[in-house]
């Protein structure tokens, strides 16, 4: 039985105050007075403010980070006794829900009292962002502000994130351990006979036990000799004989997730099936030996998918190998082929090699890593060299 050790949960206050400078060294750069959030990950990596009430869409949360000082929080009235835990100490609030002004007024406010200088307020504008309020406050907002110019942090902000501190990858480290001893303890109960849900739900409960917060994210497929997709399930299809199950999940610790993928056969195995299997972990072990600081994404790729082709892939569904991880089961950056996004010590990404071997069937392998001085290191155990049959 597996015995993990959690590392300690939260932050130091240090910690946001040096995300904070950093960011704000940024907004010098781009002339910005002020710059405001209103999705979970950024609230909470500015912030420390960490709340499962982010699941009710009712209510608009805004965190406004000034050229400088401390940030400012403009949250409904239930949340402010939650500030008393962060390194906060301006919060300002209304009575909410109040659709015909909820928070608009309260934010805009805030935010022309910062932004007299360059009369520029940066937000989350680019791919991968939304803004968590309707289309018609935003509006609002931006008549608000009419004299004032809304600027696109995104990229900044990103690349802030991309780059993990020692405690965000211990707690990274932590959960893909926590998974990894999952995908162990499946392969020794699993059998034909089960479900596809009965195999996630017995290494959903697993992981609960060994650790982890939650599980949000657990797909699987299964078919015969392989599968065709990797977003959906788990469905109540029996596993039998000649089945291949693919089970990839994203186990949270203390807001941090882990994501990666197992496959396992059942009974007698094609050997195109076997060879294809092969071929994603030789694409995997050639990401590991590549991946280091100063090679860029698409280099990444490209040496992954060089092992596939010449493996015989038919071509690669998913449109990417891998992708940046951490507070988010998928972060940027995407490793794509003409990505030029370099890596750097410190971020944490995933491996994922993924080919299409045969009509209607592929086969994709996932791993967790975290960029280091001089190469890289796994997050966790590496997968079996070669596919678990179960019998």
């Amino acid at each position: 039985m597996h015995t993990l050790i959690a590392p300690q949960r939260g932050f130091e206050f240090a910690e946001f105050e040096q995300r904070t400078n950093q960011l704000q060294a940024q907004m010098h750069a781009q002339r910005l007075d002020a710059v405001f959030f209103t999705t979970e990950p950024e609230f909470r990596y500015f912030s420390g403010f960490k709340s499962q009430f982010w699941e009710s869409p009712t209510r608009p949360w805004f965190l406004v980070v000034p050229a400088a000082g401390k940030t400012i929080a403009v949250v409904p009235e239930i949340g402010v006794a939650g500030f008393e835990q962060t390194w906060l100490e301006d919060v300002r609030s209304w009575p909410s829900p109040r659709p015909e002004d909820d928070g608009i007024s309260l934010l805009a406010a805030t935010l022309k009292s910062l932004a007299g200088r360059h009369h520029r307020i940066g937000a989350m504008l680019g791919p991968e962002t939304h803004l968590r309020m309707p289309a018609a406050n935003y509006a609002a907002l931006q008549q608000q502000l009419s004299q004032h110019q809304m600027v696109d942090v995104s990229s900044a902000v990103r690349r802030i994130r991309s780059i993990k501190s020692r405690a965000e990858i211990e707690k990274i480290r932590f959960a893909c351990q926590v998974t990894a001893a999952g995908f162990d303890y499946l392969r020794r109960h699993l059998s034909a006979g089960m479900t596809e849900r009965d195999a996630c739900k017995a290494m959903h409960l697993e992981m609960l036990r060994l650790g982890a917060d939650a599980c949000p994210y657990l797909i699987s497929a299964s078919g015969q000799g392989g599968y065709d997709n990797i977003i959906m399930g788990p469905t109540d299809r029996v596993l039998d004989e000649g089945d291949v199950l693919i089970i990839d999940t994203g186990a949270t610790f203390d807001g941090y997730f882990s994501d990666f993928d197992r496959n396992y056969g059942f009974g007698r195995m094609p050997a195109e099936t076997l060879r294809a299997y092969d071929a994603v972990y030789e694409a995997t072990e050639a990401g590991l030996h590549l991946a280091a600081p100063g090679v860029t994404t698409g280099e990444l790729w490209q040496a992954m998918w060089a092992v596939l082709e010449k493996s015989g892939a038919l071509g690669n569904d998913v449109g990417r190998m891998g992708h940046g991880l951490g507070m988010q089961l998928t972060e940027w950056p995407s490793h794509v082929p003409q990505g030029n996004v370099e890596l750097k010590p410190g971020m944490v990404i995933t491996l994922e090699p993924g080919m299409a071997f045969a009509p209607g069937r592929m086969m994709v392998h996932e791993e967790n890593i975290v960029i280091t001085a001089s190469g890289c290191e796994l997050l966790h155990e590496r997968t079996w060299r070669d596919m678990p049959v179960i019998a």
